[in-house]
């Protein structure tokens, strides 16, 4: 298992060729909060054998990777960068989904010349609106008090999936992490900063992606993101799938992501 230190943390991360030369084109994928670099399992087949290196980590607060708090998502930017730096690579494209894509788009603004395109999935640039943020701090309260297995464990997931899609795997990792170690990354994702203003400073080329029955983000504000982008920028509504639209509809979000990848100069 790979692991690299970057910015005095241990960043746990999967390879799909180790071995590459760090010219051949490169997707780094950050995953959304309490999920992991396994989020994008579906994706990393299709886009290797589409001549792509695919890099997939564990951010702070998740999975493998070992870390310091606090840490906000202009730290999580600033340790994608140095994986890149890690894996020798001057420029790469970035995938985000939700949490993912916040990291992302603070990476595009932090080194615009090393971020090729960016691929955001179920994401948006503003912040909780204030009904949004009691609600999420509520069900978190209660998770503290009550855990992640019966009833929160369904909000959760009606957070983060659609309604057809079987969650159980994740479900079974929620449950087997203690909910005090979800403090240091919930803090992040509550107290970001709303970068709607400088979103337009992104001018490489971008897609996004957003399930049209998204309960943690609405579509209107990914079409926002979209919109709000400075340069070429694509967005692709996908039926039925919730906050996790790459996990849960794949074989509707892999086409137009690999046409995407295929049209970059």
């Amino acid at each position: 298992m790979p692991f690299a230190a970057v910015n005095g943390q241990t960043i746990h991360y999967q390879d799909s060729d180790p071995e590459a030369d760090p010219e051949v084109p490169t997707i780094i994928l950050s995953h959304g909060f309490a999920m992991g670099h396994e989020m994008w399992e579906h994706q990393v087949g299709p886009l290797s054998e589409a001549g792509w290196r695919v890099v997939a980590h564990d951010e702070r607060g998740f999975g493998q990777t070992s870390y310091t708090a606090p840490f906000d998502y202009w730290d999580l930017a600033a340790d994608v960068l140095g994986l890149m730096d890690h894996l020798g690579l001057k420029r790469a494209v970035l995938g985000g989904m939700s949490q993912g894509g916040f990291l992302s788009l603070r990476a595009a603004l932090t080194a615009p010349e090393r971020v090729r395109a960016l691929v955001l999935v179920d994401s948006e640039a503003g912040v909780f609106s204030d009904e949004g943020r009691a609600g999420f701090q509520a069900m978190f309260d209660a998770a503290l008090a009550l855990g992640l297995s019966g009833e929160m464990g369904d909000a959760l997931q009606m957070a983060l999936f659609g309604p057809d899609f079987d969650a159980s795997l994740w479900r079974a990792r929620w449950t087997a992490r203690p909910l005090s170690q979800w403090m240091d990354a919930k803090e992040c994702l509550f107290e970001r900063d709303d970068i709607s203003d400088r979103i337009g400073e992104i001018t490489c080329p971008a897609i996004t992606f957003h399930g049209d029955v998204d309960m943690g983000i609405d579509i209107s504000l990914g079409r926002a993101l979209a919109d709000g982008l400075g340069g070429p920028s694509e967005f692709v509504e996908i039926p039925g799938a919730g906050h996790s639209a790459n996990l849960e509809k794949p074989e509707l979000v892999n086409p137009p992501l690999l046409a995407f990848l295929a049209g970059l100069d």
